[in-house]
């Protein structure tokens, strides 16, 4: 079995686009996660008590969306990648029974420490569910990383 490839510094371009990542949000998905990353809070996991504070259903809770980043970056970047930073916000809820689609591009590239800034967009059926940035560190061409100094 071939090892995954870890994308370089120099490969990649401003503006070069990371394709899409279709994630089906069951309800499953949704209240394990919650539960998976001690958010107890009962509007990821009961139905009745979400639609009693305003919501249509439970709904997916930040920690999940925060990893689901990460993985869609990290799965374009490759295991060399070392995520640095990760800023989101969070738009319309994702609810059981639809689709999110993750989208990125490179938007900065820092020749001095070879970090990569990708944008990234989660959407559902709603809307923007997460926009962002995430900035990895990508091995050099030749495998030289890029410097370990500052953000």
């Amino acid at each position: 079995m071939t090892p995954p490839r870890s994308r370089t510094y120099d490969e990649v371009a401003v503006g070069d686009p990371l394709g899409e990542l279709a994630i089906p949000l069951t309800r499953t998905m949704i209240v394990a996660t919650a539960i998976a990353t001690r958010d107890y809070q009962d509007v990821h996991h009961d139905p009745a008590l979400a639609v009693a504070r305003g919501s249509k259903d439970v709904f997916m809770n930040i920690l999940t969306t925060n990893g689901l980043v990460e993985r869609f970056v990290t799965a374009w970047a490759g295991p060399a990648a070392v995520v640095t930073a990760i800023r989101i916000r969070l738009g319309a809820p994702n609810h059981p029974g639809d689709t999110m689609v993750l989208t990125g591009a490179v938007t900065a590239k820092d020749d001095g420490s070879g970090r990569v800034e990708v944008s990234v967009r989660g959407a559902n059926g709603l809307g923007a569910h997460v926009t962002g940035t995430v900035v990895v560190r990508l091995p050099r061409d030749g495998g030289r990383p890029g410097k370990e100094g500052a953000a």
